[in-house]
């Protein structure tokens, strides 16, 4: 039975101790480096962005250069050894024993993040997490994946309106919210309790009484039924 408290968790820098996305992109370029020359496709991104600052369309074009036109089948096969990897050693202590806490106390557990479809609902998965909410993509008639984003990137004001539309679907008597950048204020401060995870202080400056700091730095990892010792 549900305590009626939603718990929800950004991912990079909350719970993996590092970025998500560029290793997965990377990982999988390198592993196949006949795609190498498709990513001077974001050089024309990467010129507008200091001017523009579009994070999500850099981000799309990004993930259309490394990844575009793959099957999901060999996608899921990629996210398959990547998720593994990253849970193994990635994660702080701290987060997992959080969301352990919240699931002793039955509280829905949300996993909100800017990353994509591609892993995110994995990583939920793979961490108990009842629902997860994260940045969706473009994907071309024939099944195989576009990359630019298909939903406004889950980051900032937008995770703010997520977040406001699980409240009022659920109606949660109590929220609590974790998040590790600047970015993560507006949905930290929707929440009853907000947590900013290694950030400066003078990012709470503001924020007295509404979102506390969190220190975590403790290396951990989980074992997770996507691994496979062949992979």
């Amino acid at each position: 039975m549900s305590s009626g408290t939603l718990a929800v968790f950004d991912l990079d820098g909350t719970i993996t101790r590092h970025d998500t996305l560029l290793p997965y992109l990377a990982g999988y370029v390198l592993r196949h480096p006949w795609r190498l020359p498709r990513l001077l496709l974001i050089l024309r991104a990467l010129a507008r962005y200091p001017f523009r600052r579009e994070r999500g369309i850099l981000k799309g074009v990004l993930i259309h250069a490394a990844l575009g036109g793959l099957a999901r089948p060999q996608l899921a096969a990629w996210s398959a050894q990547f998720v593994p990897r990253l849970l193994r050693s990635g994660l702080y202590r701290e987060a997992l024993d959080a969301i352990a806490q919240h699931r002793a106390h039955a509280d829905r557990l949300v996993l909100m993040s800017a990353s994509t479809e591609l892993y995110v609902p994995l990583i939920a998965q793979a961490l108990g997490f009842d629902e997860s909410v994260c940045t969706r993509l473009a994907w071309r008639d024939d099944g195989r994946l576009d990359g630019h984003l298909a939903t406004t990137n889950c980051r900032g004001e937008e995770k703010r309106r997520c977040l406001a539309a699980l409240i009022a679907r659920d109606a949660p008597t109590h929220v609590v919210a974790y998040g590790n950048a600047a970015s993560d204020l507006p949905h930290l401060r929707l929440a009853s309790q907000g947590f900013l995870v290694n950030a400066p202080a003078r990012l709470l400056r503001g924020s007295e009484g509404s979102v506390q700091a969190l220190r975590w730095s403790v290396r951990a990892g989980v074992a997770s039924d996507l691994d496979n010792p062949k992979l």
